[in-house]
């Protein structure tokens, strides 16, 4: 077997004690006889799973009793429109654009009513976050959308807005639970697991209970209702079952690790060691404003195509893979979510190194 260090953004690298648990598991979880992937979503053995799931993702994040935490489906981009359909009631909604994921949320909410940008860092490619200390936020809007960590930038909101009191809607799908968050601050965090916590195919929406109600906007889909699903504590319909047991197994294996502060001093210390390389080298350089720089992805460049796509091709072949950028923006792109290893980084660097001697 030869594992390799992979940098993608999502799917992503998982932890290898989580993956080899699951694999000791996977024909006969817990004596039941039969894997996970098999059980009946009605049966208490998966009530045991998702509950004990919900528990220790609560206890990561203090999640107090005013939220709920639900397990649904369809990705971040399914949130883009159930977001306005429950809680656009006034038909108006405030959005801050910082990235792709950010303007197709803002776009789909235009379907639905009043969408305002009062924000953007579309003027220089999303390279930074705009001021957000002091923004024009609509009296009437029911609240204000972010995107806490922009996968393919690499910003990060390191202080959120003012929202003068509206609820705050934030995916924050690319830096889930990679440190501390005080979840007070936001009326609804949600992301999809493919990046930081697990398989793809899962959606974690924590929701302030007072968000939560049958006033959703007419037309809206029983599906689509935060309600029926609260209601249902996840299991309105089939779960993706699997999917929900191995997160649990990662909320798991971070707090044995010691909970988010000792993950973030982790990723923290990672995301260092490369930020000084990127910062020192005469060939390579990052893309984004120093001060709103990612922890989760690390995007660069040597600002020749040809070159990247040679540095991309020579160092899968030293088991570093997945570090082509985005399509929208080309050069590379290091995703060192929680589960990728110092030693990972440290092999990143050390090829840097080389290349640059190599090639620069």
């Amino acid at each position: 077997m030869r594992r390799v260090y992979n940098f993608s953004a999502g799917p992503a690298v998982l932890p290898e004690e989580v993956l080899k648990e699951a694999a000791n598991e996977m024909l006969d979880y817990r004596g039941s006889g039969m894997s996970v992937m098999e059980m009946s979503h009605r049966s208490s053995s998966f009530e045991t799973i998702i509950r004990n799931a919900e528990r220790d993702l609560r206890t990561l994040l203090e999640i107090p009793e005013d939220y709920e935490v639900l397990f649904l489906q369809g990705g971040a981009s399914l949130q883009f429109s159930m977001i306005p359909m429950n809680l656009m009631k006034q038909r108006k909604a405030d959005y801050i654009v910082t990235g792709q994921w950010a303007k197709k949320a803002w776009k789909e909410a235009e379907k639905y009513g009043e969408a305002r940008v009062i924000a953007s860092s579309e003027d220089r490619t999303f390279s930074y976050i705009p001021d957000v200390s002091d923004l024009p936020i609509s009296e009437d809007a029911d609240y204000i959308y972010i995107c806490e960590n922009n996968t393919i930038y690499g910003t990060k909101f390191h202080k959120l807005p003012d929202t003068k009191g509206k609820p705050l809607v934030a995916d924050v799908s690319s830096c889930f639970l990679s440190e501390p968050a005080d979840i007070t601050k936001y009326g609804i965090m949600y992301g999809g697991v493919q990046k930081n916590i697990g398989p793809a195919g899962v959606t974690i929406v924590i929701i302030r209970k007072d968000l939560i109600s049958d006033d959703v906007l007419s037309g809206t889909p029983t599906m689509m209702r935060y309600k029926i699903h609260t209601d249902a504590k996840s299991l309105y319909n089939t779960p993706p079952a699997y999917g929900i047991y191995i997160c649990g197994k990662v909320f798991r294996w971070l707090l044995d690790l010691g909970g988010l502060p000792e993950i973030q001093k982790r990723n923290q210390t990672k995301a260092a060691l490369l930020y000084e390389y990127l910062d020192n080298s005469r060939l390579f350089s990052g893309t984004v404003k120093k001060k709103d720089r990612s922890l989760m992805n690390v995007p660069f460049v040597t600002g020749k195509k040809e070159l990247d796509e040679k540095f991309i091709a020579e160092a899968e072949k030293e088991g570093l893979v997945n570090l082509r950028g985005h399509r929208s923006v080309g050069g590379m792109r290091a995703s060192i979510y929680n589960a990728m290893p110092y030693a990972g980084v440290e092999k990143l660097v050390t090829f840097l190194e080389r290349f640059e001697k190599e090639n620069g």
